[in-house]
C-alpha cells in the first residue's frame, strides 16, 4: 500500500504524529459521498486513532520517519472504507428519521457515568476534557452509534430468520465451539524437606531423609486403607490441607510432563507413589477424571442461534453496504485516496469475508 499512496499526501497524513501546534488549519476535502464531505482533519483523526490502536501502548514519538509513513499508508485504505460506509449508514439513519432525542440522551449519558463511577459531576467533566470532548462532542458521538446500531438493526437484524436447520448445521460443523474440555482434579500430600539457614541452596541428606520416612509413612497409611483427604488434612504441609488436599481442576496440558506422565497411569481413586520436588515430597490421588464432552444441542441451542445471527448479519451487512455504494455519488478528490480506496474493497470481497 506504501506505493499507493503519493509522497505528497503521506507527508500530509503522517503530520498528524508532529508535535508541532499548526496556527491554522485550512480544511480540505478528500471526497464527497452523496453530498457529505470527508475532510483531511477527520480523516487524520481515524488514521490517529487507527494507528495508535496498532501501537498496542507504544509511544508514536518513539517511531522512525519510515515507520510511520508504512503505518499510515497501510491503515489508509481500511480507514478510508470504514469512514465512507459509517457516512452511508448515518445518511440511511436520517432517511429513516432516526435521532437521538434529549430524553434518551440523558439517560445513555447517566448510565454510563454509573457504570465508569463518574456521578460526580467535577469527575465527569475532567473525564470528558482527557477526552478532549465537550458535552457536544459527546452527543454527536452518542447519536452516531445509535443511528448505525439502527440502521444494522432495522435494516439486516430484523429481516433475519435463523432455521432448526441452519443451527444443526452450524453445530455439526463447530463441535470445538460446543465442547467441554477434559479435567482432572487432584489430591495432594506434601512434606517439605527443609533447607539450612546458613546454606539455604545445600541440600541436607539428613533432613531430606527425614521427609522421605514420613511422606513413606503417610502413604503405608493410606495403602491400609485411611481415607486421602483425611490424612492430608492431618499431616499435609500445603494449604491445600484445608480442603484436605483437593487440587483443580485442570487440564491435562496443565500438568508438567512428568505429573502427566503418573497420573496417566492411575485409575480414579488411586495415588502414586512419593514425587521428590524442587521444596519436597508429594502424594497425589486421581480424585476425579472427566472426559471431553459435546453438550447436547438442546443445551446450547440459544447460543447457537446467536452466532448463526451474528455470522448472518456481517454476511448481511456487506451486501447492505455494497448497495448502498453502488447506489451512492462519491466524488473524490484525490485520485491517489480513490485508488486506496477502491482496492480495499477489491480485497475485501476476494478475502475470506467477502466470499
Amino acid at each position: 500500500m506504501k506505493k499507493i499512496l503519493a509522497p505528497a499526501l503521506l507527508v500530509g497524513l503522517v503530520a498528524l504524529f508532529s508535535a508541532s501546534i499548526r496556527a491554522e488549519i485550512i480544511e480540505q476535502v478528500l471526497v464527497k459521498v452523496n453530498g457529505d464531505i470527508i475532510t483531511k482533519t477527520e480523516l487524520e483523526q481515524r488514521l490517529s486513532n487507527a494507528v495508535r490502536q496498532g501501537l498496542n501502548g507504544r509511544d508514536p514519538a518513539s517511531l522512525s520517519p519510515d515507520e510511520r509513513s508504512k503505518l499510515v499508508a497501510n491503515a489508509t485504505p481500511e480507514v478510508l472504507v470504514g469512514t465512507v460506509d459509517e457516512l452511508l449508514l448515518l445518511q440511511r439513519g436520517r432517511e429513516l428519521g432516526l435521532h437521538l432525542g434529549d430524553d434518551q440522551f440523558r439517560q445513555v449519558v447517566n448510565n454510563i457515568r454509573k457504570e465508569q463511577g463518574l456521578q460526580d459531576e467535577e469527575k465527569f467533566q475532567t473525564a470528558l476534557k482527557q477526552e478532549n470532548m465537550t458535552m457536544d462532542d459527546l452527543r454527536k458521538q452518542l447519536e452516531r452509534q445509535m443511528l448505525i446500531e439502527n440502521v444494522q438493526r432495522q435494516e439486516v437484524g430484523s429481516k433475519l430468520t435463523i432455521t432448526e436447520a441452519e443451527s444443526r448445521l452450524y453445530y455439526d460443523r463447530h463441535p470445538q465451539e460446543f465442547t467441554d474440555p477434559s479435567s482432572i482434579t487432584l489430591r495432594e500430600i506434601f512434606v517439605e524437606v527443609p533447607s539450612d539457614s546458613k546454606q539455604p541452596n545445600a541440600l541436607s541428606v539428613e533432613k531430606d531423609d527425614e521427609a522421605r520416612k514420613k511422606i513413606d509413612a503417610l502413604r503405608a497409611r493410606l495403602v491400609k486403607g485411611e481415607d486421602f483427604a483425611a490424612v492430608a488434612s492431618e499431616a499435609s504441609e500445603s494449604s491445600s490441607k484445608a480442603n484436605g488436599g483437593l487440587i483443580g481442576p485442570f487440564s491435562r496440558e496443565d500438568l508438567s510432563p512428568q505429573l502427566q506422565q503418573l497420573i496417566d497411569k492411575l485409575k480414579v481413586g488411586e495415588f502414586t507413589a512419593p514425587v521428590r520436588t524442587p521444596r519436597g515430597y508429594q502424594l497425589f490421588k486421581l480424585e476425579a477424571l472427566k472426559a471431553q464432552t459435546l453438550q447436547p444441542f438442546e443445551k446450547v441451542r440459544d447460543l447457537i442461534a446467536d452466532k448463526v445471527a451474528a455470522e448472518r448479519t456481517r454476511t448481511e451487512m456487506r451486501k447492505f453496504l455494497t448497495r448502498l455504494r453502488s447506489q451512492a455519488i462519491i466524488e473524490w478528490k484525490n485520485d491517489e485516496l480513490k485508488k486506496a480506496y477502491e482496492k480495499q474493497l477489491a480485497a475485501d470481497e476476494s478475502g475470506p469475508s467477502g466470499q
